[in-house]
């Protein structure tokens, strides 16, 4: 792999991190506009395990979009 192809690699890396984080963080300051139970330990599993749940849960995905509304 060239020097080019690795840069590129690192910013697709950290564009998808950002974009990762940038989720997490709207859906932690928004979890309290979800159904689910407000209790801490559910904000950080459901704001770290985002994109899971989002792929797998229909009510998640309804619930993500919920808490991501200004």
């Amino acid at each position: 792999m060239s020097v080019q192809e690795c840069k590129k690699v690192q910013l697709i890396i950290i564009g998808l991190a950002f974009i990762y984080l940038a989720f997490a963080w709207r859906f932690w300051f928004g979890f309290e506009r979800t159904h689910f139970s407000q209790r801490f330990l559910n904000r950080l599993k459901f704001s770290i395990l985002w994109p899971v749940f989002y792929l797998t849960n229909n009510s998640f995905r309804r619930n993500f979009k919920r808490a991501l509304k200004r």
